[in-house]
């Protein structure tokens, strides 16, 4: 798949729209999450838990999939995000009603077909939990957050080869994948749109491990925001939101949810910063160290030939980009 296509939901996955070939490119980003260096001046290491990785329910249903960018505002715009039905004046309150309605009313109904809208609004009209995920700017090539937004597998081998998950995916569909922690949780995320600014996931998730009596079942949407703007230096960086729609089938578990929902924010919060940076040292290695990306391509557990070679020329890409920002660097030192 070209990056600068669009992708449309056909029944529980996505068929490419050539119609839109030319639309600007799009992509998601997420953060650093490393323990141990690819190989010499590859990817860093930081600290991330290995709790963390764990496809917990709920935060898990984010994890997984490949989230988007940016870095974290202010006290106010990072905490818990709830409901809210007060009235006021100007934009709606995050978390509100009317800024629910505002993002559902955003979103491309007219490309998507009855079957996925029924699917994102049966769930996003009716959540358990709302939650505006804090808004991150990280640099990453345009090509590669695209890329690994649309797939999340090969985040998770990367994280597999790196001995940080014990997380197992299967792609089911050129954009669908199952996921299991293999404690108890298992989940199916769906991308059922994409374009250049915005993506729409659909997952469904179960857990039926040790922490509960009986098994729990629920779904969730979300809808990624992401815009591109150059800086300074001649790179790319992408900025986003992640708008997050929760629904819990039983009601002991969406009360128990409503309570704990603050600290079930924070954990989300924290992956999806976490994985944000990790997805921008992919891009910045791709750059700076093409072939020792090239030999972690060719490794990828978890990942299938065709997107392992895919993976490979958006390595290349990058490559290519940043030795044109680096040669245009030195032309104006120079002037």
């Amino acid at each position: 798949m070209r990056h600068g296509q669009m992708v449309t939901s056909s029944r529980d996955t996505l068929v490419r729209d050539f119609a839109a070939a030319n639309a600007a490119d799009g992509s998601l980003v997420g953060a650093r999450v490393t323990t141990n260096s690819f190989s010499k001046d590859c990817v860093t290491t930081t600290s991330l838990p290995r709790r963390s990785v764990r496809l917990q329910f709920v935060s898990a249903l984010i994890l997984v999939m490949v989230c988007s960018v940016t870095s974290a505002q202010s006290p106010t715009e990072s905490s818990p995000r709830r409901f809210s039905l007060l009235p006021g004046s100007g934009p709606p309150r995050v978390g509100s009603m009317a800024h629910r309605e505002q993002i559902l009313a955003a979103l491309p109904m007219d490309r998507l077909t009855d079957e996925a809208k029924q699917r994102i609004l049966g769930i996003a009209e009716k959540p358990t939990l709302f939650r505006r995920l804090p808004s991150q700017i990280v640099p990453c090539d345009r090509d590669m957050f695209l890329f690994l937004t649309r797939n999340p597998d090969v985040l998770v081998g990367l994280w597999d080869l790196m001995g940080i998950t014990q997380v197992q995916s299967t792609r089911t569909g050129p954009y669908q994948l199952d996921a299991s922690d293999g404690v108890g949780t298992l989940c199916r995320v769906d991308l059922v749109y994409g374009d250049a600014n915005k993506h729409i996931f659909v997952v469904d998730g179960s857990y039926d491990g040790k922490m509960t009596p009986t098994e729990i079942r629920g779904k969730g949407v979300f809808v990624l925001e992401s815009t591109y703007t150059a800086g300074e230096d001649g790179r790319t960086r992408v900025s986003g939101t992640l708008d997050c729609f929760v629904q819990l089938d039983s009601l002991g578990i969406d009360l128990i949810a409503r309570t704990m929902s603050p600290i079930i924010g924070r954990s989300a919060d924290s992956n999806f910063e976490q994985t944000a940076q990790f997805i921008a040292q992919v891009s910045e290695a791709s750059e700076r160290n093409p072939s020792a990306m090239l030999d972690i391509a060719a490794r990828l557990p978890q990942v299938n030939q065709a997107t392992r070679d895919e993976f490979s020329k958006t390595i290349l890409a990058v490559a290519s980009r940043g030795q044109q920002v680096a040669a245009r660097a030195r032309e104006n030192s120079n002037q």
